[in-house]
């Protein structure tokens, strides 16, 4: 694709997933406005800032909006994120967060492309391996397991987390998981973000021995197929540096970067 489909792509993606609010908004979960930004509190694993534009703000007065949410976690005792992407102004915003406080971590590329022809790939998945569907606790806290056996941290909020999601409204996303027999190998889930053309894809961590065999590419076709079938023609992924090439290979195409800044009081 051109540089035009790619600025074309992230007009979109600004349009119609920024800001990312939880549509339907879970059972504990509150969102206030703060001017052109919004933070959302009650989440398992803290709080989240998000906004499509900074409407214009700089200088003094983005540094009085940073100040605020800043006190706002401070006096909860939260940690928060707030989601920077690569195009948003002014251009020293991550230097007036990192002023504040707030740390990055490791940085994503979003990633978009249509969802038809990744619905349409037919991977084939190791000898022993299935997906399945899943809603039930149990399975969310394997989930859970796998994803710390990966990357060595606590991940129980996901359990919470997703366990809410699909109480307020279990249309609204699809959690799949690959086992080899009793364990779980790899997980994703698909939101099917309201009122816009796209599904979005998270999760797909897969244990070290089980990787290069074709099975986040399996995921992310079964994915599309059910993003498809609810009439999204979008996919979006926020994409590490060891997924993105898979992804580019099936034809999303790089539109801006994700940088997590968290500040913990």
């Amino acid at each position: 694709m051109t540089d035009l489909d790619a600025r074309s792509l992230r007009d979109v993606y600004d349009t119609q997933l920024r800001p990312e609010l939880p549509d339907p908004v879970p059972a504990g979960v509150t969102v206030e406005q703060d001017g052109p930004l919004f933070r959302v509190l009650g989440l398992d694993h803290g709080g989240f800032l998000t906004y499509r534009t900074l409407d214009g703000l700089a200088g003094a007065e983005l540094d009085a909006l940073i100040a605020r949410q800043v006190e706002v976690f401070r006096a909860r005792g939260e940690s928060v994120e707030w989601k920077l992407a690569g195009h948003d102004e002014p251009a020293d915003l991550a230097d007036r967060l990192r002023a504040a406080g707030f740390v990055a971590e490791d940085q994503e590329t979003v990633v978009i492309g249509p969802a038809a022809p990744l619905a349409a790939a037919v991977p084939v998945l190791p000898e022993g391996v299935r997906l399945r569907e899943v809603t039930g606790r149990a399975d969310l806290e394997r989930i859970a397991a796998m994803e710390e056996e990966v990357w060595q941290e606590d991940r129980s909020h996901l359990v919470y987390g997703l366990a809410r999601e699909i109480e307020a409204d279990p249309q609204s996303i699809t959690i799949v998981v690959a086992e080899a027999g009793e364990t779980v190998v790899s997980a994703g889930w698909v939101r099917y973000q309201r009122g816009t053309g796209f599904a979005s894809l998270w999760g797909g961590s897969t244990l070290p021995q089980w990787r290069r065999k074709g099975i986040y590419r399996a995921l992310v076709a079964y994915r599309a197929r059910l993003a498809q079938q609810r009439g999204k023609t979008l996919v979006q992924v926020d994409c590490s540096s060891d997924s993105r090439p898979i992804l580019e290979r099936l034809g999303l195409v790089a539109v801006t970067t994700s940088t997590p800044y968290v500040y913990t009081p």
